[in-house]
């Protein structure tokens, strides 16, 4: 922050910052695991390409954040690690409205990992509500921006929260299924695999699965996906870089398949995490 490495406890922002105003501002997550990134290339890719969208512009490029995040966990000496980037409109000299007179920020920070799922949830499977809420449509905000625009999603959270369920899905304006809180959504039927095309974050993780279907030669699609097609599924699970691929086991109350994280979640999950001591897929963090 500011060019220099704080602990966590004396990290702060203006509250005249654009970021906490207005929720100007992008960021993306990569986590570390055993002391190394996975896919980081990917998030740097994904978060220069959201300031660039934003019209945000920081005073360093993608080798030297990566430069700093590497310095982040290695002084923090987390060995497994939740690692953000994240750039903000920040603040006029002048307190002026127009966003092109504000200075820009850069914050990068490295904290224990956590994940949406817990160990019990992934042992048994998440159980998942259908919000009505409407998830903010990309004409207005775009979702493949990471962006903070979140009260949509709180909100189906706490509908989950009020039914007995532990996390939510949101539709979209079609009412097809959108994605969660920090997650995209896949169904599994017949060994077919798809996920919601449109009005969705791209996940990394979600990208890492189309790349996983590919060496396993099983088919993954990105389309429209219906409410009665999430519910009649052999298998749904969610995916985060907070997380990996977890699976849910309810939707609504009423069980996905026989109840339990079915096959093709486990294999595809396993695959994932033995991706994480591929050099091609991972960068060792370079710890004093």
């Amino acid at each position: 922050m500011d060019g220099q490495f704080l602990p966590m406890s004396e990290a702060k922002i203006s509250v005249l910052d654009w970021g906490f105003l207005h929720s100007d501002a992008t960021y993306d997550t990569v986590h570390v695991r055993d002391g190394c990134f996975f896919r980081l290339d990917l998030h740097l890719e994904r978060f220069f390409a959201g300031m660039e969208r934003l019209r945000l512009a920081i005073p360093h490029d993608s080798q030297t954040v990566a430069q700093i995040l590497h310095d982040c966990v290695a002084l923090s000496g987390h060995r497994d690690s939740y690692v953000e980037m994240l750039a903000t409109r920040g603040v006029s000299p002048t307190f002026s409205r127009d966003p092109r007179q504000a200075e820009n920020r850069f914050v990068a920070f490295a904290i224990p990992y956590g994940s949406v799922a817990n160990a019990e949830q992934m042992r048994r499977g998440l159980h998942v509500a259908v919000s009505e809420r409407v998830r903010i449509p990309p004409a207005s905000v775009d979702p493949a921006i990471k962006n903070y625009h979140w009260l949509d999603l709180v909100g189906g959270l706490f509908d989950a929260y009020d039914n007995g369920a532990e996390t939510a899905l949101l539709r979209d304006a079609d009412r097809n299924i959108a994605e969660g809180p920090g997650f995209n959504v896949f169904v599994v039927s017949n060994d077919l695999l798809s996920t919601p095309a449109h009005g969705v974050l791209s996940g990394i993780t979600r990208r890492t699965v189309f790349d996983l279907c590919a060496e396993l030669e099983l088919t993954c699609r990105a389309e429209p996906v219906s409410e009665d097609a999430l519910k009649a599924a052999d298998e749904v699970f969610i995916t985060s870089t907070a997380g990996g691929i977890m699976p849910v086991t309810k939707i609504d109350g009423v069980a996905i398949g026989d109840g339990t994280p079915g096959p093709l979640t486990r294999r595809l999950s396993d695959l994932y995490w033995q991706k994480h001591t591929d050099p091609a897929w991972s960068t060792a963090v370079r710890y004093p």
